[in-house]
């Protein structure tokens, strides 16, 4: 370890405390972005919270801005010395649903501490994330006043696509400019293996209505000669993957491969929680499935729940169908493909509607500049091994849209998220050592750019 990284790991660990303090307060706000589930206050609650952190961490001008979606973002902007690079950081404080709480070993919105990790929804997604930036601009500001500009981006929709912050990015690119841009919604493959995220896939979902009867008819009696829209359904859905369980949609390519580290089935099979026995629906490496080719999931379907069905033929039925878009791909090109596959293979004639949701394109880093160099050492300094890069299955449209905006800016991503997180899914957690590895390493870096911009 260097003396700069030994100097900040120091000032980190010795706020550690605090900073369990100060996420179990952000861990308390149920800032789900959906006032359907949850109070708008709980949102705005954070907001403030998240502001007056930043604030009083010692970054200029911070304030609310609300967005097209009606969410408030945080940005922050304390000024580069004469000469300095800029480095914008990003984040989010809005959270997942936590489902059904019964599935929670202690409660979703309480950080809860188990065998060294802290549970709570959002503990890495992402307001573990939030506790990092927080970490390493104290570790800095420690010495006096920060040695590059830096922007804070702190948004408060992007778990339900975050659009509000996309137009903002389109309206005032002025706000994001930067010559490196660290998005903190990441994760290492594993807890003490530094990893840079180089690709994110998009995302095109639609949702799929079939109807094949004016109303439920008796099984006993016309059944075998009705059609069954749920059946039809069924039957459609099962034209989304061949013998092998790939991914297939008439148009797009499905056999892409990846062609950086691999992604050992063994631990996939354990971050996944992969039934003994059961397995994976891929003729190709799990690297291939996850991160080089389309993936086909279906979110949901509405149909009669078997507790209380009757005997009756279903007239009507619908899924939610998420396509997930890896980069070559465009993504209103793999949503255009997608609803041509299902005009093209709905059975017997059934009447199908399709509704379209908005499209999140895919994403790959260009890792050759000297803000991705000055990162790479940073991590190396702080976890004293080097540093590996992954794909990513999830969507950050955002990075698209940033991409755009300011495209001379290198856009990295990190963060503390993890396999083990389980985050979107019940007893999400982090490993406090990775938030304060990871703010260590983002400490050296705001340190290391000091000086002339390359």
């Amino acid at each position: 370890m260097t003396d700069l990284a030994q100097r900040m790991r120091e000032r980190v660990s010795a706020a550690m405390p605090a900073a369990r303090n100060e996420l179990a307060t952000m861990v308390a706000f149920r800032s789900v972005a959906d006032p359907r589930q949850f109070p708008v206050d709980e949102c705005a609650g954070a907001a403030t919270w998240v502001r007056d952190a930043f604030a009083a961490a010692g970054i200029d001008n911070v304030e609310l801005i609300e967005t097209s979606d009606g969410s408030l973002a945080v940005l922050g902007h304390t000024p580069a010395p004469a000469g300095a690079p800029t480095i914008l950081l990003y984040s989010h404080y809005d959270v997942q649903p936590p489902g059904n709480e019964d599935l929670w070993e202690s409660p979703p919105f309480t950080l809860t501490e188990r065998d060294g990790r802290w549970y709570g929804r959002g503990a890495a997604d992402c307001k573990g994330n939030i506790m990092m930036h927080l970490l390493a601009l104290r570790a800095v500001l420690a010495d006096g006043v920060l040695p590059v500009g830096v922007r804070i981006v702190i948004e408060g929709s992007e778990e339900v696509g975050g659009e509000g912050l996309d137009h903002l990015v389109e309206e005032r690119p002025e706000l994001f400019q930067a010559d490196l841009i660290v998005i903190g919604d990441s994760g290492n493959a594993e807890v003490g293996k530094p990893t840079l995220t180089t690709t994110l896939r998009g995302i095109a979902n639609v949702d799929v209505h079939i109807e094949t009867l004016k109303g439920e008819v008796h099984s006993g009696m016309y059944g075998g000669g009705a059609p069954d829209a749920l059946a039809a359904l069924v039957r459609l859905l099962g034209t989304l993957r061949d013998a092998d369980g790939n991914t297939v949609v008439d148009g797009l390519d499905t056999t892409a491969t990846w062609d950086g580290v691999p992604y050992p089935e063994d631990r996939f099979r354990d971050d996944a929680g992969v039934l003994d026995g059961v397995s994976l629906p891929t003729s190709g490496t799990v690297a291939d499935a996850v991160w080089a080719r389309p993936a086909l999931t279906v979110l949901g379907i509405d149909a009669p729940p078997v507790v209380g069905s009757a005997a009756a033929i279903v007239p009507r039925a619908s899924a939610r169908l998420n396509l997930r878009v890896p980069p070559g791909i465009d993504a209103t090109t793999a949503q255009d493909a997608l609803v041509a596959h299902l005009e093209a293979h709905v059975p017997w004639g059934a009447h199908l509607r399709i509704e379209r949701e908005a499209v999140g394109e895919p994403f790959r880093a260009v890792t050759d500049g000297p803000g991705y160099t000055a990162l790479r050492s940073a991590l190396e300094a702080a976890y004293g091994r080097e540093v590996g890069t992954a794909g990513q299955g999830g969507s950050i449209p955002l990075c698209t849209a940033l991409q755009r905006a300011v495209p001379t800016a290198e856009i990295a991503l990190i963060g503390v998220e993890e396999p083990r997180c389980v985050i979107h899914a019940p007893n999400e957690s982090v490993d406090p050592s990775e938030i304060e590895s990871l703010a260590v390493a983002e400490a050296v870096l705001l340190s290391s750019l000091a000086g002339p911009a390359e």
